[in-house]
């Protein structure tokens, strides 16, 4: 799985801060969808790019059942060029209050925590947290 140099879609702007895109903008990315381009400058900003464990987590376990494990082995080392954080005590508990406050999923709080955490911006199309603050939303296509 190469990353792809013809991105569709349009491009997001890069912030100058911390990035962190969430699952379904790096399955997007790595599939080339419609929403590509605008995951692309995040994503290609490894400098920049925040990468929770769970987000590799959950891209491997789509990506394996898919296309197989040799394309979800690549998947996660392109993930593991940006910054990889672990989920640790502090950060399970700001989860589970942000999951209460914002009615979330865990996977979805758990990313809102670390974003908070790490003064990052969410790249995301998950409907569930478009209204979200420090969130960075494109609608599925």
């Amino acid at each position: 799985m190469n990353p792809v140099t013809a991105r569709r879609g349009s491009a997001g702007t890069v912030t100058n801060g911390v990035n962190l895109v969430d699952s379904c903008g790096w399955l997007e990315y790595l599939a080339d969808g419609p929403n590509a381009g605008y995951f692309a400058p995040a994503i290609e900003n490894t400098e920049k790019l925040l990468v929770p464990a769970i987000c590799i987590l959950e891209v491997f376990k789509k990506v394996l059942q898919q296309r197989g494990e040799d394309a979800a082995l690549q998947a996660a080392a392109l993930m593991q060029q940006g910054t990889v954080v672990d989920l640790d005590a502090g950060i399970a508990v700001s989860s589970a209050k942000i999951g209460h406050e914002l009615k979330l999923p865990l996977a979805d709080a758990v990313i809102v925590a670390m974003a908070r955490a790490h003064d990052a911006v969410i790249w995301t199309q998950d409907s569930d947290l478009k209204d979200v603050e420090g969130v960075k939303y494109v609608k599925k296509r």
